[in-house]
């Protein structure tokens, strides 16, 4: 890395070099911290479990608090090997930057620094607060990251306004996107209980595959609604069944389902709990189920965040964000019942995930002032 590298990158590079693999943090949240503490933030450090949290504040006048809101763990880079480069040795190559979290989202975390440090020196007495909350359990379990956060918020009465969310949103080129919403996810895991025996004695077994099929196929085929403002329809999908014992003469005993709902605003978690086992109950099956409550949906309607976020992207994308609901899940679910509006832009999200994850240098250098053009417009132009 050359001396004239820029901020935003050379803080990236760092973060990608420690290989902060979900829960661990190695050291992230500190280096921030130390930085912003610099800059004149307050900064508390949240730790539950094995999980870190930052939540770096400035400002205490009168007026809205806005909070950027990012994760410092990744997913696995899977075998070494597979990548063109060490996934946690920061490599360029042809004005891309490569290496697990260089999109999802370290970059984008990177980019909130720069952007809160200038911000900070540029307005020192700007009117509401502007935070910055990071967590290193948004990739894993999600339980003692920003959801227990949340917990400690609303105990303590902490109010948060507006959120923005860095997850890497846009699809062809920086800012094409803005998400607006967020559908919810409610997972489950669904035992059958039959009576094991001999396939040649149907009579003196239970099969549970047999009995669970007609139900299962009701949940698989039913059309729950047909979508609420942007969001599409609510949907129910089975990942997993498993059942026997490795023997084509033996009715299994028992017989277990993984599914999982994603919906919409028209549903909560406890209606659709309700629901599927209303149908389970009529087909007679004997079961044991087991809810995980993901996250309920969010939306964000018309207003300032909105709006100032539209002006922002159309000015740097070139040409008016489309506004959208879809993808999966963010941390902003649980943001979002603590009375907050939400969004979520950041980076081109092509390669999250995947060997040789990647995001464009000129992207990336062009988010800080992106992120700070959104605070200024909100804390700053609206005031």
């Amino acid at each position: 890395m050359s001396a004239a590298s820029s901020d935003v990158l050379a803080l990236t590079c760092e973060l990608i070099g420690r290989a902060s693999v979900t829960p661990q943090d190695l050291g992230c949240q500190d280096l921030i911290a130390q930085r912003l503490q610099r800059a004149g933030f307050a900064c508390e450090h949240l730790r539950y479990g094995d999980v870190d949290n930052l939540w770096a504040t400035h400002g205490a006048g009168e007026g809205p608090t806005l909070v950027l809101l990012g994760h410092t763990d990744v997913v696995p880079s899977g075998p070494a090997d597979s990548w063109a480069s060490d996934p946690f040795r920061p490599e360029i190559r042809d004005g891309v930057l490569y290496g697990r979290g260089a999109a999802d989202m370290k970059g984008s975390v990177a980019a909130f620094v720069v952007a809160l440090e200038r911000f900070a020196a540029r307005h020192p007495g700007h009117r509401g607060r502007v935070a910055l909350l990071l967590t290193s359990d948004e990739e894993g379990d999600a339980i003692d990251g920003v959801r227990k956060v949340a917990e400690t918020f609303r105990a303590r009465g902490e109010r948060i306004d507006w959120c923005v969310t860095g997850e890497p949103s846009s699809t062809r080129t920086l800012g094409d996107l803005l998400r607006v919403g967020r559908r919810g996810t409610l997972s489950a895991t669904l035992s059958v209980i039959g009576v094991q025996g001999h396939v040649a004695y149907p009579d003196k077994a239970r099969n549970p595959i047999h009995q669970a099929m007609p139900a299962l196929s009701e949940l698989a085929a039913r059309s729950w609604d047909q979508g609420y403002e942007t969001f599409p329809p609510t949907t129910l999908q089975i990942s997993n069944i498993h059942a026997g014992t490795g023997a084509n003469n033996v009715i299994p005993g028992e017989l277990q389902v993984l599914f999982n709902l994603r919906y919409n605003p028209n549903w909560d978690a406890q209606r659709l709990e309700r629901e599927c086992e209303r149908v389970l109950q009529a087909h007679g099956l004997e079961y044991r189920l087991q809810w995980f409550r993901g996250g309920e949906p969010f939306y964000t309607p018309e207003g300032p965040l909105r709006a100032a976020a539209r002006e922002v992207l159309g000015r740097f994308a070139g040409a008016a964000p489309e506004e959208s609901t879809g993808g999966g899940t963010s941390d902003a679910r649980f943001i979002a019942p603590l009375g907050a509006h939400c969004i979520e832009i950041g980076p081109v999200n092509a390669s999250i995930h995947k060997v040789d994850e990647n995001v464009s240098v000129a992207d990336l250098e062009a988010l800080p002032e992106l992120y700070l053009a959104l605070i200024e417009r909100l804390l700053v132009e609206n005031g």
